[in-house]
């Protein structure tokens, strides 16, 4: 018996699930574990809505509401959600918690004083005509390596890649259409650099198993070929405080440092609430675990590299050495898998665009196992699938 940790995608606290989010990453969790478990294996199967960010405070602004109400309304639907699809979870949490507050800003510390935090001075947006601070998801543009529009600062969808806002070409504010004004602002960047021989090695080994989806260990080992310090903290006032910073309270950590956190603060919840609060290290110190992470496609990079790194920095196993902070040694990834995209008339599903089907409303019609059973044998494992109502019935 193995024990074997399913790390499943935190989705974003923005409303209720279509069937494009559980097509990538709930049902193919949820199918894994239930399979692991009739297997004899110890699973531990955790996940939670990912409630930070800058398209929680646009959308906030919009309804004029508060940032924390919008997140709790829309946890409770997410849930209402994965409950009513049969999802198998043994947690499923949020990022909003002091348990991830706490585990996130330990994370932060240990791998600054590990030397893997460098602060930089870079440029930061802010809106000509208010002076608001704009981060990086606030801005759009043409991405510069694969030319799509609709970039944002932060990443490219289309491709995938990772982008600061001064990356962009035609950059505009998604909050009125104006051209941002750039001004120097002070960030803890993440040694990218410092850490890539050690995520160089573990991609080998990882290829050398056979068991990663091609694309996956392609673009994860392409991306090591630029890679550079990442940004880890943004000028805004809904999410994280930085440890250090407390007297700059428009400062936070940027929403991929604390949500891949997630999984390791979701396990220590979990073992609190089991009565034993070091259960979690069985999965997380011991050597011989398995740890496998699902996700859609656009979320390859923040975890065969993100994640990863950050646990390297953790684990003072980076060109700086270090020490293990309370955590220990952490174990990285034994897998990422991901899925292609599901899509509607060769259109990627999109709440924001409209282009959707919701999961409630499939359930309304059909029970959970008939859209369980479509995304296990015709969902967008290996390619992207179309999604056609007469295919499903």
């Amino acid at each position: 018996m193995s024990t074997v940790l399913s790390a499943v995608a935190w989705p974003y606290a923005n409303g209720p699930r279509h069937i494009g989010h559980v097509a990538g990453f709930g049902v193919p969790s949820d199918v894994f574990s239930r399979y692991m478990r009739m297997a004899g294996h110890d699973v531990l199967m955790v996940s939670g809505t990912d409630e930070h960010g800058t398209p929680i405070l646009v959308e906030a602004d919009k309804e004029g509401v508060t940032a924390q109400e919008l997140a709790d309304r829309n946890n409770r639907l997410i849930v209402e959600d994965l409950v009513a699809l049969g999802l198998s979870y043994d947690l499923f949490t949020r990022t909003t918690t002091r348990n991830h507050f706490q585990v996130v800003q330990d994370m932060f510390v240990t791998v600054r004083n590990n030397g893997y935090m460098i602060e930089q001075v870079t440029s930061g947006a802010i809106s000509p005509s208010t002076g608001r601070t704009l981060p990086d998801r606030y801005i759009e543009g043409t991405c510069p390596i694969c030319k799509s529009g609709g970039a944002r600062g932060d990443q490219c969808d289309n491709c995938g890649n990772q982008l600061d806002p001064t990356d962009l070409i035609d950059p505009v504010s998604r909050i009125n259409g104006e051209t941002p004004q750039f001004v120097e602002t002070s960030h803890w960047f993440l040694d990218l650099p410092a850490l890539a021989a050690e995520l160089g090695r573990w991609l080998d080994e990882r290829e050398a198993t056979g068991t990663w989806r091609p694309n996956v260990i392609r673009f994860s080992q392409n991306i090591l070929e630029d890679i550079r310090p990442r940004a880890m903290t943004r000028d805004i006032d809904w999410g994280i405080p930085v440890p250090g910073w407390e007297d700059q309270p428009n400062k936070r950590l940027y929403v991929w440092f604390d949500a891949v956190i997630g999984y390791l603060s979701a396990s220590i919840e979990w073992a609190r609430r089991s009565g034993d609060a070091e259960a979690w290290r069985a999965w997380w110190n011991d050597p011989e675990t398995l740890s496998y992470y699902f996700m859609g496609k656009d979320n390859i990079v923040f975890h065969s590299q993100i994640w990863p790194a950050e646990m390297i920095a953790q684990n003072g196993k980076g060109d700086k050495g270090g020490e293990p902070g309370r955590f220990g040694e952490l174990k990285l990834p034994t897998e990422v898998v991901s899925s292609e995209f599901l899509t509607m008339e060769g259109k990627k599903f999109s709440s924001s665009k409209g282009i959707v089907i919701y999961v409630r409303d499939v359930l309304e019609r059909y029970q959970p196992d008939a859209l369980r059973y479509f995304i296990s044998i015709a969902g967008p494992e290996s390619q992207d699938s179309d999604f056609t109502w007469s295919e499903f019935v």
